[in-house]
């Protein structure tokens, strides 16, 4: 079965990950590796992606970053 990507047209996932993220002072490779320890197979070129909205993100992935940044799927999905 494959794993469900969500879109992000009206929502601003990318956005949201990127303010968070900053907010936190948390690097983009710190964040790929603790989601890479997690079995999270991601690049930074994709964390980049994903941020600008040109990616769409895995489920797993946006599990993964929320519990990385400790923040809510609220926030993520606002």
């Amino acid at each position: 079965m494959q794993e469900q990507k969500i879109k992000q047209d009206a929502i601003h996932i990318g956005e949201n990950i990127k303010n968070i993220r900053k907010q936190k002072k948390i690097k983009q490779i710190d964040i790929v590796r603790k989601m890479q320890l997690m079995g999270i197979d991601i690049t930074r070129e994709s964390l980049v992606k994903i941020e600008r909205g040109i990616q769409h993100i895995y489920a797993s992935q946006l599990k993964a970053i929320k519990e990385i940044l400790e923040t809510s799927y609220d926030e993520l999905l606002k």
